[in-house]
Formats: C-alpha cells, sequence, structure tokens
C-alpha cells in the first residue's frame, strides 16, 4: 500500500533516496524545428549519481523552506515518488505555479503512483491560489506521453528563465480551474 505524505526540509536528506532509481532509458526525444515538434531519435540514459542526490536534496530542502511542497510517496517507509511545487505564482496574471519535480523510482512505474503525486500537487496548486501548474518537463517520449495522458498542453506562456534554463525541455501548462481572469 502506498502512503503520501508532505515531506519537512528536515526530513530530506540523501539517505532518503538511498534505495530510489531514477534510471531511465531514452531513445527519442522531442525537439521544436522551424515552430512544429518532431520526435527525433536520441538515445541515453538518464540516471541519478551521488553528485546528483546532494543537490536534488538542496533544492527540495529550498523548496519546502521557501513555502514551497514536496509530497513523498512511500511504500513500507520507503520513497518510491515525490513531487515538488514551487511557491512563487507568475505569469503576466500570476496564474502559474511550477510543479519543479515529479519522479517515481524505477520499478514502481507504471502503478499510479506519478498520477496521484501529480493530482494531489494540483490540489496544493490551487489551494495556493493558481489556475494552472507550469511544467518544464524532460522531453523524453515517455515523460511527454505522461504529460500529454494526464492532461497537460504546451505552454501558452513561457517561462523566459525555466526555458532558458533547460532549453530542452518541453514547456507545458495544467489547467487546475477555469481562469476568470
Amino acid at each position: 500500500m502506498i502512503s503520501y505524505r508532505h515531506l519537512t526540509a528536515a526530513q530530506l536528506m540523501p539517505s532518503l533516496f538511498a534505495h530510489f532509481d531514477r534510471y531511465q532509458e531514452v531513445k527519442q526525444c522531442w525537439r521544436q524545428e522551424n515552430n512544429t515538434w518532431i520526435l527525433k531519435d536520441i538515445a541515453f540514459i538518464d540516471d541519478w549519481e551521488p553528485k546528483h542526490i546532494d543537490v536534488l536534496v538542496k533544492c527540495l530542502s529550498n523548496t519546502v523552506r521557501t513555502g514551497g511542497a514536496v509530497i513523498g510517496a512511500f511504500e513500507e517507509n520507503q520513497l518510491v515518488g515525490f513531487a515538488a511545487l514551487e511557491n512563487e505564482l507568475f505569469g503576466r496574471n500570476r496564474r502559474y505555479l511550477q510543479l519543479s519535480s515529479l519522479h517515481v523510482t524505477y520499478p514502481k512505474r507504471g502503478g499510479g503512483i506519478g498520477r496521484e503525486l501529480f493530482r494531489r500537487i494540483g490540489g496544493e496548486a490551487e489551494r495556493r491560489g493558481a489556475d494552472k501548474l507550469y511544467i518544464s518537463a524532460h522531453s523524453a517520449r515517455e515523460t511527454q506521453a505522461f504529460y500529454r495522458a494526464m492532461g497537460c498542453k504546451e505552454a501558452e506562456e513561457y517561462n523566459s528563465r525555466l526555458a532558458a534554463a533547460e532549453p530542452c525541455d518541453c514547456q507545458l501548462e495544467f489547467q487546475l480551474k477555469p481562469s476568470d481572469r
């Protein structure tokens, strides 16, 4: 049985991720060429080394310390998934909150954990006054398929800072509630 809970900065330490398997074999990625999205053969293995875990822990801890939220999915007290929501509303009408991380450990993918984390982080964003989630998402075919299945679409308004930081990411949004603006 999977349980979900908000994590504190004190709980976010490298040992929490000791058994987390980030592994993803990427074979195809989406790229924008001439204002059209095309699927290209781009192959690599995406995984985390210990130094990546240290950076991740610092980023997630900062998210919590600055008023954002990190929700963990646990099976028998072992982290099997997590999602992070930043706390700064942005965009022309200040209607976006950023979903900055969503990961499920490799052996547990496809079982609904990612969908539930997405749903919970969306509820958190809505409680904080956002109309939309903003996701600067990995361009891998599988990652994009997940977000599209969740109802995400290309962002109407790009966050230039996020797009510049990860130029190969796809800038997506998810409508949380109807906008009256």
